[in-house]
């Protein structure tokens, strides 16, 4: 049995990344996915890379660092990952007060700039002049988040790591030491094994009687075909009702909720935005649901119709696209503190999840925890507490 200095549970943007690092510091790394084609959050992913959005010193370190890496990552991996710059355009919905909302935004590394109806409709034609009192906008970065992650895993290959499409059924553990997993086909020793399974990792870990403070809403979005219509920008809501309901979610009167998941719906939003690929096809979106359940899977024919309404207010040439919904599950912790690094009162078991802005953080949080592994210390790593 081969014996690995590091297993990585989860083969998503954050795993491939978190592999891939890892590997590049010479270390014998297992990547274990549990699906060949998988449909998680990654692949339903804008792809907008927030690195304007900081607002604390970590989070805007994180943010400029996100920058470099990403620009210059498709040469790196020598794959692809269609990095570049455009428009993000933020919606202020009519009858809002454009410098309160701006306000919001005050505390970011780039603060986003107001555009009034008539300069917004200049910058993005598509959108209704009757539906906003303006938009905020920004430089913001975008990749392909699929391609960027298989450019990720085929460079893991190249640097000798191994991937083996093996759903992980539980933990090896000695006492307070965990010692490896056990997939479905075989036993995988290992000094250390990293968790990055997205929304699965709560219920994974909670099967170990390892509990942590993570969550995951029900995400749905429609994928179109390539279009001959072209929109300028990244549209989305510039009123997040998301990191409102994920607050509240979190609280701790909630939690048995989380411990004994339901099917009961305890919020649900729908945030109109829309992203165009260089291929031509569209994401439009979202709607989101917190259910603990991760079983559930909503009407898609009705999420989908709900998402086209509010799409035709703000973007109404794109909401009788053809296109087809799809669900995720998104997983999210605190904002201001991803849960990256050891599992209190465990050896040997951690976690590199909860990202709020996953395609800005996880690169470069993925470089300084494979810094940290190898040299035992690491400025950005060593900030963050061990996960309770």
């Amino acid at each position: 049995m081969k014996n690995y200095d590091w297993i990585v549970v989860g083969a998503g943007i954050t795993g491939a990344a978190l592999a891939y690092e890892l590997a590049k510091q010479g270390l014998q790394v297992l990547l274990l996915e549990k699906e060949k084609n998988s449909h998680n959050a990654t692949d339903y992913s804008y792809g907008g890379v927030a690195y304007w959005s900081g607002s604390t010193p970590l989070t805007r370190q994180l943010c400029q660092e996100s920058k470099h890496i990403l620009s210059n990552l498709s040469q790196e991996l020598n794959g692809e990952t269609q990095y570049r710059e455009l428009n993000l355009v933020l919606t202020i919905p009519h009858g809002h007060d454009p410098d309160t909302v701006r306000k919001n935004y005050e505390n970011c590394l780039n603060p986003p700039d107001y555009l009034s109806v008539e300069e917004a409709i200049e910058l993005e034609p598509l959108l209704n002049p009757n539906a906003i009192a303006g938009v905020l906008t920004v430089a913001h970065g975008h990749i392909h988040a699929q391609k960027t992650t298989r450019a990720y895993l085929q460079a893991f290959l190249r640097l000798g790591g191994t991937l083996e499409i093996e759903p992980v059924l539980n933990l090896l553990r000695q006492n307070e030491q965990i010692t490896g997993v056990i997939t479905s086909k075989n036993t995988y020793e290992s000094r250390n094994t990293v968790i990055c399974a997205g929304a699965f990792s709560r219920s994974f870990l909670e099967a170990n009687n390892i509990r942590i403070p993570l969550y995951f809403s029900h995400t749905q979005v429609i994928k179109t075909p390539p279009l001959n219509i072209h929109l300028r920008s990244l549209v989305m809501p510039a009123i997040l009702q998301r990191l409102k309901i994920e607050a509240e979610v979190r609280q701790p009167e909630k939690e048995s909720d989380w411990t004994h998941p339901n099917s009961n719906v305890m919020a649900e939003i729908i945030e109109p935005g829309a992203i165009q690929f260089l291929d031509g096809s569209y994401y439009l979106g979202q709607a989101s649901q917190i259910i603990t359940d991760p079983s559930i899977i909503p009407d898609l024919t009705q999420r989908e119709a709900e998402i086209r309404s509010q799409i035709a207010k703000i973007l109404p040439q794109l909401a009788n696209m053809p296109g087809t919904c799809h669900h995720c599950l998104v997983a999210f912790s605190d904002p201001s503190r991803p849960l990256v690094g050891k599992i209190q009162n465990l050896g040997g078991i951690h976690l590199f999840s909860g990202f709020t802005s996953p395609l800005a953080y996880a690169p470069p949080l993925a470089r300084h925890f494979a810094t940290w592994a190898t040299q035992g210390k690491d400025p950005i790593i060593d900030q963050f507490s061990p996960i309770a």
